[in-house]
């Protein structure tokens, strides 16, 4: 429930922090005191629509501060999880209204969007006035709360479920036969492309290693001639290798002729023909090294050719080749076991559709027998509140063909408001005092079932008195007991209900201030009296006006 409500620079209100309690609450004060302004102040903090005028004059901006307990399992909570917001604790809505009109979110102090706050406050708090029809506008609400009355909520999101499992049934079937059915019209092409590829057979990484190989073997063509020139010079018929060792010889036998004149000289030859010896080998080891068959390189360049054509032939680069013929083969698969498959799926389409059906008609069944019994619990309602020649019906039209999550029902509230009139939809037929009592009598037949936590009335009482306006403080009361309930009321008869009596008026901000500010005040048991006295009597109280208000306060203590 609602626990407090702290507003700071809406419209006349400077500083206002209210605490509330369960049970019935009453607004009451003087027309134009600012009770709508505390209304307003709810809403935006629930994410209503912001306005920069809603900020007091000379401010900047304004902020409403809304706090709730409700309990670890309620659906707030759960929404709030969902969107990764922590949820320890109350549940604290801050909304922050600045004077050029751009609005800050937050809840638990953490940044929201104005949607999300919307979203989680609508399962907190419902606001109804009489000219507010948010509640039956829409017909999906009164299936959700006929839902709620028959106590078949959890099967209605059961059917959701059953529903969402047909439609993936459905359409992975649609998928797949629209892929069989493209398969089957390239058959021929499929089959060529996938016998072509499988005889091609590429390789993953294969044209970059038979690219490279080509490389090498064209280089090792360009420089192995000058490799066998090098390798004739040292080791064909011109060598200079016997000529140097001949020398080399002679010079050592005259060397022993002439001491310390040709030994170094013999040395350096030594030492050359040496090297020479190495670089023979070195070259022939070259020479070996760039021998290739040329046939192989043929090859290469053959296959390099075939995986380039394929890749330009069916439009991809060679590297994916590969993955194009497992595509394919698949594809070809899917062809050929694809008419099995699809029966398959088809099975399973049609037992999901059967599933869904047989749970909608159940279903149905359930609501065609809640709407009797709420229509039955609404008309309970009606005589007390002035409505006693009227009817309340909740028609409920099934049709197997329009099947939705929610199931095969539209479910509309219908009213006839005097013999002999046609009945029809609530909100074409009720006039806006009509449209509250059938409102507030709903909301007594579902008690705690189909509402949030917390209820607003704001004056649904206008245009009533006496008996009806007692009628409808009973109900409030009574309503109380299961929800918290709030009620802005001009009624002595409903605010003499209440367990917590708020008292709203205006006047100077401060002593000496020109400015005019909002206030709300708890009123204490004595001071009830006089405010109820002046509800009944208007400007003047009297003592007759004082007697009455006590003989209806001691009536509802």
């Amino acid at each position: 429930m609602l626990i407090q409500l702290s507003i700071r620079d809406i419209v006349l209100i400077e500083r206002l922090d209210l605490n509330f309690e369960s049970g019935l609450s009453v607004l009451t004060g003087e027309t134009g005191a600012g009770k709508s302004i505390l209304l307003d102040s709810l809403s935006l903090a629930l994410g209503g629509r912001g306005d920069g005028g809603l900020v007091r004059h000379g401010e900047d901006k304004g902020q409403v501060t809304a706090v709730f307990d409700v309990p670890s399992t309620h659906t707030a909570r759960k929404l709030l999880r969902e969107n990764g917001i922590d949820d320890e604790g109350d549940l604290i809505f801050r909304r922050v209204q600045s004077a050029d009109g751009r609005t800050r979110a937050s809840i638990n102090d953490q940044p929201v969007s104005v949607q999300l706050m919307r979203q989680t406050g609508q399962t907190l708090v419902e606001i109804h006035g009489q000219h507010d029809d948010r509640a039956l506008i829409d017909t999906d609400a009164h299936r959700t709360l006929l839902d709620a009355f028959t106590g078949i909520s959890e099967e209605a999101q059961q059917l959701a479920g059953i529903y969402r499992s047909w439609r993936d049934s459905e359409r992975a079937f649609k998928v797949h036969r629209a892929k069989v059915e493209a398969a089957a019209r390239e058959a021929d092409y499929i089959r060529a492309s996938v016998d072509e590829l499988e005889a091609l057979s590429p390789r993953d990484g294969e044209e970059d290693e038979l690219a490279e190989h080509r490389s090498r073997m064209q280089k090792s063509e360009r420089i192995a001639g000058d490799i066998s020139e090098a390798s004739e010079f040292l080791n064909g018929n011109g060598s200079p290798v016997p000529l140097i060792a001949s020398m080399v010889r002679r010079l050592e036998r005259k060397s022993h002729e002439a001491p310390g004149l040709l030994e170094e000289t013999v040395e350096l030859l030594d030492q050359a023909l040496n090297h020479l010896s190495n670089a023979q080998m070195e070259v022939e080891a070259a020479l070996r090294r760039t021998e290739f068959d040329p046939r192989e390189l043929e090859r290469v360049e053959e296959r390099l050719f075939a995986l380039r054509a394929a890749g330009r032939k069916y439009s991809v680069p060679v590297a994916d080749l590969p993955a194009l013929a497992e595509k394919m083969v698949a594809d070809l698969a899917d062809l050929d076991a694809g008419e099995e498959k699809l029966g398959e799926l088809e099975k399973l389409t049609v037992a999901a559709k059967a599933d869904y059906d047989r749970a909608a008609v159940a279903l149905s069944e359930k609501r065609r027998n809640g709407a009797d019994a709420l229509a039955d619990a609404v008309m309970a309602e009606l005589p007390a509140l002035k409505l006693e020649r009227a009817r309340f019906m909740v028609d409920v039209a099934s049709d197997g063909e329009q099947a939705t999550a929610d199931g095969i029902d539209t479910v509309e509230f219908h009213v006839q408001t005097n013999p002999g009139t046609r009945p029809g939809p609530i909100m074409k037929v009720a006039s806006g005092g009509e449209l509250s009592r059938f409102l507030l009598a709903l909301k007594v037949a579902l008690a705690d079932r189909g509402s949030a936590p917390t209820l607003v009335f704001d004056e649904i009482d206008t245009g009533v008195g006496g008996a009806v306006a007692d009628a409808i403080g009973q109900r409030l009361k009574r309503l109380s007991a299961k929800v918290q309930v709030l009620s802005v009321t001009h009624a002595p008869q409903v605010a003499a209900r209440a367990a917590t009596h708020l008292l709203i008026s205006k006047g100077p901000a401060g002593e000496g201030s020109d400015k005019i500010a909002t206030r709300v005040a708890t009123m204490e048991p004595e001071h009830r009296t006089e405010e109820i006295a002046r509800m009944l009597a208007g400007a003047s109280v009297t003592d007759e006006a004082r007697a009455a208000a006590k003989r209806l306060l001691a009536g509802n203590g």
